[in-house]
């Protein structure tokens, strides 16, 4: 069975890349970064604000729902008790929500069980912040993607242009930064990478040119 991880920070192609990676391999493709998406989005509906004052209340949120992701590539969903907020999550907001529940242990405790019982039960390949470190550490292959900041800025601008919610390339950069900030410095799983992982520069490279790049290095690995 075949389980990869790929971590790293906004920007760098990770869903992309992943989806692309998943097909390629005949994989089953698990967004968690999603899962973290929607009880952000469920902290939102219930009046949370940022910076979250109350961690336990979010805590006590992400024990009371259910989230799911499903489908493979283009057909991906995000469920969250029974609805699907597949789009809803990918507002610029929800980003900065997702960096913020993802700090708090109980959120991730709760959401990293079922990623990876999903991932032992199916295989499959899971993109995040700590797949490889702290989700599925004996994970078949583990890569960790980078792209210089002004490429990975300018990804999600044109990203939220093309889903009809613009900002300005200042404000991205801003946000962007912040995500950063609080994904590296969290004190439970924070974002990083050790020896057990191959960096993988996108900044000039393509979504198919990487996935099919790390298919080989998958293929190898399973190979032995």
């Amino acid at each position: 069975m075949i389980v990869v991880a790929i971590d790293g920070p906004s920007g760098v192609g990770k869903s992309t890349v992943g989806k692309a990676l998943a097909a390629k391999l005949g994989v089953p493709y698990l967004d968690t970064g999603a899962m973290y998406r929607a009880v952000g989005l469920l902290a939102r509906r219930h009046g949370v604000p940022l910076p979250i004052p109350d961690p336990g209340r979010v805590g006590e949120l992400a024990d009371g729902c259910e989230v799911r992701v499903t489908g493979s590539g283009p057909d991906t969903r995000t469920i969250l008790d029974g609805e699907d907020v597949s789009e809803e999550i990918r507002q610029p907001e929800i980003s900065l929500y997702a960096s913020a529940v993802a700090a708090i242990p109980r959120v991730r405790r709760r959401l990293a069980a079922r990623q990876r019982e999903m991932a032992l039960a199916s295989g499959g390949v899971l993109e995040g912040r700590d797949i490889g470190t702290k989700v599925v550490p004996e994970a078949t292959a583990k890569f960790f993607l980078t792209a210089r900041p002004e490429v990975r800025a300018r990804r999600r601008f044109e990203e939220l242009a093309r889903k009809g919610t613009p900002q300005d390339l200042g404000t991205v950069e801003a946000e962007m930064a912040a995500r950063d900030e609080a994904d590296s410095t969290r004190a439970d799983s924070p974002l990083a990478f050790d020896e057990t992982y191959a960096v993988v520069d996108t900044s000039d490279l393509g979504a198919e040119e990487i996935a099919e790049k790390l298919r080989g290095l998958v293929l190898a690995r399973e190979a032995g």
